[in-house]
């Protein structure tokens, strides 16, 4: 049985030590992370990245839902897998956590493929925009999922 404990949109800071014991069980074995943070550069940026600004639709979380129900649907097999993920929206500085995700399985390689599904999936499908914000004052827009 799969089953997604956290699917957040937050506009508080969000807290990796929430997720792992939200996927904490004992008959999982493996338990892998990501954190997305902000960082100081970006390829099209002129000067310093200074932070960032997400905003989301109102069906943002849903969506995040059913990305994370998805990824662990689609675990190799019959194997057991647990999600917890979230997303920050509103004004993060260089550093601050923007997404945060854990994924408990029974298998390192289960844990794995559905942690990377649940990120590669919100960057092409969560209703999430961000406008990066320059150290000159220039900001732009990036697309959905950040």
């Amino acid at each position: 049985m799969n089953d997604v404990r956290i699917a957040a949109i937050s506009a508080e800071p969000l807290d990796v030590e929430t997720h792992l014991a939200a996927v904490d069980d004992p008959a999982l074995g493996g338990v892998t992370t990501f954190i997305g943070r902000v960082r100081d550069n970006d390829p099209d940026a002129q000067t310093p990245v200074v932070g960032l600004e997400y905003s989301s639709h109102p069906d943002a979380e849903t969506a995040l839902q059913t990305i994370a129900q998805n990824a662990a649907a689609d675990a190799v097999g019959d194997a057991r897998v647990v999600v917890a993920v979230s997303h920050r929206i509103g004004r993060l500085d260089v550093g601050d956590a923007a997404v945060v995700i854990a994924v408990a399985a029974e298998h390192r390689a289960e844990a794995f493929a559905v942690c990377r599904a649940v990120i590669e999936d919100i960057k092409t499908s969560l209703p999430v925009w961000k406008r990066q914000v320059e150290s000159d004052g220039t900001t732009s827009w990036k697309g959905i999922g950040g």
